[in-house]
């Protein structure tokens, strides 16, 4: 039965504002169920339907999420007015997901100035329609490295949600709670979105200042300064690797010393573990763009090909030429 709650001033008579959930194949479960079951406890609160929502995508007839369950779509890709929201979730295989006939859409769309937003790793198929050129944006941690090489018109924050203008974005997972609670508040105010953070259980609401990870020092359990000042440097310098004796001279210790602290922490050298750090950005490359493996290997700090094949090989037991076969066929990327 509806609650109602005098406290919550929701303009009940207006038209409800009709979100447009575009479910891409694979889509993430969690990012689509979690803004939808803001907007449905959002009119349950209101005690009004305060909010529409439809869902869509290509074919119009089923979606199935990376959990393996289907749903029933409401309709193929709509027409739509300027007052409508549309909420892209993506997943699983992003850029096979973004179509030409899709990011044609999204363009049409597009020009009526209504908002449109990416959950997960849908912010992926906004920039590749050419929609996030000059705007911040986020997307999922995973998906962050091939992003930024893919889409450098884009800028691309860590923040667990982005509203910037009528473009929105999240990083995925409850982030879409922290998105809807927003767009609530500033529909219908505090109270109201309060209130529906109340009834999931959402005690910490973040902000677009929130980032979407803890620090690689914070996630590993370095508590010691130095060294996570290290980690840092290391991190913010992928394409040009900074030597180990430069990286102990900026934080005034000597080499010997870095070596220690890295031995007592981490179990490895300074040297092994920036190389741990080159070839993941360099894995996620390979897995998430269309990146030649020789650019890739340049932009993760490797002078030739062959040395970081044969590097890429002792820590993954593959080659990149290999891993990249792996991922040939592209469909979707060949389409757009």
């Amino acid at each position: 039965m509806p609650v109602q709650n005098k406290a919550f001033e929701a303009d009940t008579q207006a038209k409800p504002r009709r979100f447009v959930f575009v479910l891409l194949p694979e889509f993430t479960l969690l990012s689509f169920a979690a803004a939808l079951e803001a907007l449905r406890i959002a009119n349950r609160m209101a005690g009004a339907p305060i909010y529409s929502w439809v869902l869509t995508s290509e074919g119009g007839e089923t979606a199935r999420c990376s959990a393996g369950t289907e749903f029933k779509l409401d309709c193929d890709l709509p027409e739509l007015t300027r007052d409508d929201v549309v909420l892209l979730c993506g997943g699983l295989d992003i850029a096979e997901a973004t179509t030409k006939r899709l990011m044609n859409w999204l363009r049409r769309e597009a020009r009526r100035g209504l908002s449109m937003g990416g959950l997960c790793t849908a912010s992926w198929t906004l920039a590749e329609a050419g929609l996030l050129d000059g705007k911040r944006a986020t997307i999922h941690w995973e998906n962050q490295d091939g992003f930024e090489e893919e889409f450098p018109e884009v800028e691309l924050t860590k923040s667990v949600f982005v509203v910037d203008g009528n473009r929105l974005s999240t990083a995925g997972g409850t982030a879409s709670i922290d998105l809807m609670l927003k767009l609530i508040a500033d529909d219908h105010g505090e109270d109201l979105a309060n209130a529906v953070a109340d009834q999931l259980i959402y005690s910490s609401i973040r902000t677009d200042q929130d980032t979407q990870r803890l620090s690689t020092p914070t996630r590993i359990g370095v508590r010691h300064p130095k060294l996570a000042q290290v980690i840092k440097m290391m991190e913010a310098n992928i394409e040009e690797p900074i030597s180990p004796a430069l990286l102990a001279k900026d934080v005034g210790m000597s080499t010997r010393q870095l070596e220690r602290l890295f031995r007592r922490y981490l179990n490895r050298s300074p040297k092994r573990y920036y190389m741990e750090l080159r070839l993941q950005k360099a894995r996620n490359l390979l897995m998430q763009t269309d990146m030649s493996v020789i650019n890739v290997a340049l932009a993760c700090g490797f002078a030739s090909p062959s040395h970081f094949s044969k590097c890429y090989r002792a820590h993954y037991q593959t080659t990149p030429y290999r891993e990249r076969g792996t991922l040939a066929a592209k469909p979707g990327r060949e389409d757009a």
